[in-house]
C-alpha cells in the first residue's frame, strides 16, 4: 500500500479522482439544500425540480433533474413544457411536469386557460389558470442530473458513492498514519544521532583527559633528566678544578 501511495501517477490520479468526486458531491447537495430551503422558490428566476414519474418518458426521465425558468404565461405557446401546481383530478397539491397541448382565452378572468399532457399519457390533464403555471422547462441539468440517477439507485449509491468515500477515507487515514510514523521515525533518528554525538564528545572528552597525565609525566621524566645532566656536568666541573689545584701545587 505504501508503494501505492508513493507512485507519483497514482498520487496524480487519486488527487484528480477525489477533487472530481466532491466537486460532484458538493454540487449535489447545493441542489438538494437549495430544493429544500427555497420551498419551491425562483433562485435568481430558476427553480429545479426532479422528475417524479414516467409520464413524460422520452423526454424526461425518472429522476432526471430539470431546469424551470420563470416565464410570461402570455408568451408560452402549444408545445411548451411547463410546471405547474396541481389543484384538481387527483393533481392536487402535486408538482406536475407536462406539455402544453391546448391554450385558450379565459373570458370570465380574462386569462388564459393551458390544458397539458403527458407524452406518454392518453388523458389530458384538467385545464390550469396562469396563476398554476411554475415555469417553463429549460432542460436537464447535465451534471446534477446523473449524480441524481446514482444517488436515487440502490446500486449506484453503494458503488458510485459509498465504495469511492470509504476508499478516499480509508487512504487518506493510511497516509495520515504514514506520514505520522515517518516523522516519528526521522524525530527517533535526530535523537539517536544527537546521543550518539553528544556520546562521541564525551568519549573524546576522556581521551584527552587520559592523555594530558601522560604528557606531565614525559615532562617530568625530561625534567628529571635534565638535572640528571646538569649533576653530571658539575661533577665533572669539580673534578677538574680538584686537579688544577694539585697541579698548582
Amino acid at each position: 500500500m505504501k508503494k501505492l501511495l508513493d507512485n507519483k501517477i497514482f498520487r496524480i490520479v487519486f488527487g484528480i479522482v477525489k477533487v472530481l468526486f466532491f466537486i460532484l458531491i458538493c454540487l449535489y447537495l447545493a441542489f438538494i439544500i437549495i430544493q429544500n430551503v427555497s420551498g419551491n422558490r425562483s433562485v435568481f428566476g430558476y427553480r429545479m425540480f426532479d422528475i417524479a414519474s414516467s409520464s413524460m418518458s422520452g423526454v424526461y426521465e425518472v429522476h432526471d433533474v430539470i431546469l424551470v425558468k420563470d416565464f410570461d404565461t402570455n408568451k408560452l405557446k402549444v408545445g411548451d413544457d411547463i410546471v405547474y401546481n396541481g389543484e384538481r383530478a387527483g393533481l392536487d397539491g402535486k408538482l406536475v411536469t407536462h406539455r402544453i397541448v391546448k391554450i385558450e382565452e379565459n373570458e370570465k378572468d380574462g386569462g388564459r386557460l393551458f390544458t397539458t399532457k403527458g407524452v406518454k399519457n392518453d388523458i389530458e390533464d384538467p385545464a390550469i389558470y396562469d396563476d398554476q403555471v411554475l415555469g417553463k422547462v429549460v432542460g436537464i441539468v447535465p451534471v446534477i442530473s446523473p449524480v441524481n440517477h446514482i444517488v436515487k439507485s440502490q446500486v449506484g449509491f453503494f458503488v458510485c458513492v459509498f465504495c469511492p468515500i470509504v476508499i478516499i477515507i480509508s487512504l487518506e487515514v493510511f497516509a495520515t498514519l504514514t506520514e505520522m510514523k515517518e516523522e516519528k521515525l526521522e524525530i527517533v533518528t535526530e535523537e539517536k544521532k544527537e546521543e550518539d554525538k553528544e556520546k562521541e564528545e564525551v568519549e573524546e572528552t576522556e581521551i584527552l583527559e587520559e592523555t594530558e597525565p601522560e604528557q606531565e609525566e614525559e615532562k617530568t621524566y625530561e625534567d628529571d633528566s635534565y638535572e640528571e645532566e646538569e649533576l653530571k656536568v658539575d661533577k665533572f666541573r669539580i673534578s677538574d678544578s680538584d686537579e688544577d689545584e694539585d697541579e698548582y701545587e
